[in-house]
């Protein structure tokens, strides 16, 4: 066994003894299913009149460390399937009745609203399912296929960390159950670790911070998922964007400019309609019987620019970028901060090319995403998506090995780390999906490039080959940030706030100590230096002591920040005071000329350095 195979096995052992511990205290307790997942386990969990708090946390763990010191065997047995469903009734168990009664019916594991992890069966025929697999701990027996570790004194260091609500099966038509969590690893250390990082990301909670640098909000007049972004945050979507935006057109992409509605027969025709058709959010004219949508997505208005005249193999590679908002009607309980939203800004590009053009394509498109992200400081793997064998896909499936091939072969040729999963693909191609991984050692996907032959063939693109025949070109959809809210989740997070001075919304803070005609001139003239220089800058002139001033500065995480009073007025020279994560090690404080200082932060900016040169 694996380690990380043994790591499973001790986190769905875990699962078995939280709900051992659970039945103790509660005898009536009914159980749903209790799989492994990111961290740790769950286990859903029925209990009549009885709602679990945190502050049932203590017991049910003591519980369990019980459960643990008994050293329990957990073994493995069979039932027929008519007796599998007689010892759930008998053991008053309706979830695992309802479970096994499907399984019967069926002949085949739980449907894909419910992790099949906690499931398992033993199938003597294909399609008919005879017998079912149990696990037994102590007096507590649970319908699984396993694996577990041998005894219940192997499972490592656990804890309990949330319970919230969750439908059975997930529908909303069915009872509500009360999901209960954990987080298990090898040593306590690890979970110690575990725990700090989990610490650490309560305070650097982009919502939490979002509202004290004052960089968004939302109202309830707006509506959910609808962020509003003031002065501070939209520096940040505008200097990212602006990047995003340079490092394409540095690749030949060209700007282009499509509306926020229109028909919905445009995503009847490429596919969007029936696929996503419950996410849009459909507009009615006053003026006419004709049927609109808000856009969910850009590439089939992009393809009505390329198809607006014709095509020669010359004219290809066709590069449009354009970073745009659509919008898509997400429910409203996963709506959250900027990580899931109704509003979407993507830096969105779209490449028409011939077969022959897609590689390079592909690694122009891979080098400008390892350079954002490398100037962020968010490091990367690559995923490979891949379609599954389920038939939520559309195209022929040689095309989609064909471009499957040749993603891998883009990613290896530039020499990048990747790993490949089946059934992640969009539902038109195949795409290379970015990794980031934050300060708190979290991994986003957030980039993207996908591979489509299926638009192009459906809006029957084209254009005229080298031999004079009508060619279909191929469709690379790429976006560097993804979602720029979303984007903005992760980011917020992974600094703390604590934006490198490229990005920061203020870059220096001027402190003035006192009200003087000499002082208002002097300040006057280093911000216009400031702004000659493009760099952001804000005079703090409210009638606060000095102390609560710099603090001021501190709490926004400013970069730089300059106290000028009398004796910087004398020398004509400043000692910046420098944000600590940016100084560099052995620095000493030196105090510089208007000019010199002002040039070293345009020089910063510019470079999009991550340190400080002062």
């Amino acid at each position: 066994m694996s380690d990380n195979d043994k790591l499973q096995a001790m986190r769905h052992s875990l699962a078995h003894i939280t709900a051992a511990a659970v039945q103790r205290l509660w005898p009536q307790a009914k159980f749903g299913v209790g799989p492994v997942v990111k961290d740790g386990f769950y286990y859903d969990i029925d209990i009549d009149k009885v709602t679990i708090s945190t502050d049932d946390f203590a017991k049910i763990e003591a519980e369990m460390r019980k459960i643990i010191e008994e050293k329990q065997a957990f073994e493995r047995s069979e039932k027929q399937i008519d007796d599998a469903i007689g010892w759930a009734k008998e053991a008053k168990q309706p979830y695992k009745e309802e479970l096994l009664n499907d399984l019967k019916r069926s002949g085949t594991t739980v449907a894909s609203d419910l992790n099949a992890d906690e499931l398992g069966t033993i199938a003597d025929g294909e399609g008919v399912v005879e017998n079912v697999s149990f696990y037994t701990n102590g007096d507590f027996t649970d319908l699984c296929r396993g694996p577990h570790v041998g005894s219940t004194s192997e499972v490592g260091a656990f804890k309990l960390l949330r319970v919230a609500g969750a439908y059975w099966r997930g529908k909303e038509t069915n009872p509500q159950m009360q999901r209960l969590y954990g987080v298990a690893f090898e040593t306590k250390e690890q979970l110690d670790h575990y725990l700090e990082l989990q610490e650490q990301a309560k305070q650097r909670d982009h919502r939490k911070l979002g509202k004290e640098l004052d960089l968004f909000v939302t109202s309830e007049l707006v509506g959910s998922g609808l962020p509003l972004f003031t002065p501070r945050g939209t520096v940040l979507r505008e200097e990212l964007t602006e990047y995003s935006n340079d490092l394409r057109e540095n690749y030949g992409f060209e700007k282009v400019w499509i509306p926020h509605i229109t028909k919905t027969a445009l995503y009847e025709k490429s596919g969007h309609q029936a696929k996503f058709g419950d996410e849009l959010f459909l507009v009615k004219s006053q003026e006419t019987s004709d049927e609109f949508v808000l856009k969910p997505m850009n590439c089939p208005h992009h393809t009505r620019i390329y198809a607006s005249k014709p095509r020669s193999y010359r004219d290809l590679p066709v590069r449009y970028l354009e970073t745009t908002t659509v919008y898509r009607d997400e429910k409203t309980g996963e709506l959250g901060g900027l990580s899931r939203v109704r509003s979407i800004t993507q830096d969105d590009s779209h490449v028409f090319c011939r077969g022959d053009q897609i590689e390079q394509e592909i690694a122009n498109l891979l080098a400008a995403a390892s350079e954002i992200y490398k100037a962020v400081g968010m490091d990367l793997r690559v995923r490979l998506s891949y379609r599954d064998d389920s038939d939520g896909y559309l195209g022929d499936p040689a095309l989609w090995k064909t471009a499957q091939d040749q993603l891998r072969n883009a990613v290896e040729a530039n020499g990048l780390k990747y790993f490949e999963v089946e059934g992640e693909a969009a539902f038109y191609g195949p795409k290379i999906d970015f990794m980031a991984t934050d300060a708190l050692e979290r991994e986003h996907q957030l980039a993207t490039v996908q591979l489509d032959f299926v638009q192009p063939d459906r809006f029957e693109l084209e254009y005229i080959s080298d031999d004079g025949s009508r060619q279909t070109p191929v469709m690379i959809h790429c976006a560097l940030l993804g979602s720029v809210e979303r984007f903005l989740s992760v980011y917020i997070e992974h600094t703390g706030g604590k934006f490198p001075v490229w990005l920061a919304p203020e870059q220096i803070r001027v402190i003035q100590v006192k009200d003087s005609p000499e002082l208002d001139a002097f300040v006057d003239k280093l911000v216009a230096l400031a702004k000659e220089n493009k760099v952001r800058i804000v005079v703090d002139r409210t009638n606060e002591s000095v102390g609560k001033k710099i603090r001021a500065a501190e709490v926004l995480k400013v970069p730089y920040s300059v106290v000028i009073g009398e004796k910087e007025l004398e020398t004509g020279k400043l000692t910046p005071r420098v944000r600590k994560d940016l100084a560099v090690e052995g620095r000493q404080d030196e105090a510089y000329e208007l000019e010199k200082l002002i040039s070293s932060i345009a020089n910063e900016v510019r470079s999009r350095a991550q340190n400080s040169s002062i």
